[in-house]
């Protein structure tokens, strides 16, 4: 087998650790990304997209590394093998080449589809928590990035033309938390 191994990891927060995913394993490169994966818009999962090659072999943990949703898997693992580039899923012990057969596609859509099942679960129980929280008064939400003496300066300065971009980084919030505060009305 000639190419390289190519290594992919992803943690959905930075406190997480990456390494232990494909801890052991033998690989020349490896691409990180600390994001959420309901995106493929991620910028080491298009690094190593760019990176890899014909014959070379992406490592992943397991599909739900790779991507949340079949769509999105099936979607990644088709652009790769069609470029020659096999994949392999450690925890699912599947590899995928593009001449794949019938069962190997079968497997790839069962267990994408338990994959995405499974975050949906997550999802589920995690409305299901916060609103249970919600009734005993435990949960409040997130604490706001700005407090109102801040937001009043943010909303004064925003009409006086400072640029969205200029106030994120001056209050240390992003761009969007910007247009948050400014559409929302004061308290």
């Amino acid at each position: 087998m000639s190419g390289q191994q190519v290594g992919y990891t992803r943690v959905s927060s930075l406190d997480q650790n990456p390494d232990r995913q494909l801890d052991g394993v033998a690989l020349n490169r490896t691409f990180t990304d600390s994001a959420s994966g309901r995106s493929t818009a991620r910028p080491q999962l298009e690094a190593m997209l760019a990176f890899v090659r014909d014959g070379d072999t992406v490592v992943v943990h397991s599909m739900d590394r790779l991507a949340r949703n079949l769509d999105d898997l099936r979607a990644l693992v088709r652009t790769l093998t069609a470029r020659g580039v096999r994949v392999q899923f450690m925890k699912e012990q599947l590899t995928f080449t593009g001449e794949d057969t019938a069962m190997a596609t079968l497997l790839l859509s069962v267990m994408g589809a338990f994959a995405e099942f499974e975050r949906s679960l997550i999802r589920e129980r995690q409305r299901e928590g916060i609103a249970l929280a919600r009734k005993r008064g435990a949960y409040r939400g997130r604490e706001r990035a700005l407090n109102p003496e801040q937001v009043g300066q943010l909303r004064a300065r925003a009409a006086e033309g400072t640029a969205k971009a200029t106030l994120a980084r001056e209050f240390g919030i992003s761009r969007e938390t910007v247009y948050q505060y400014l559409r929302t009305t004061p308290e």
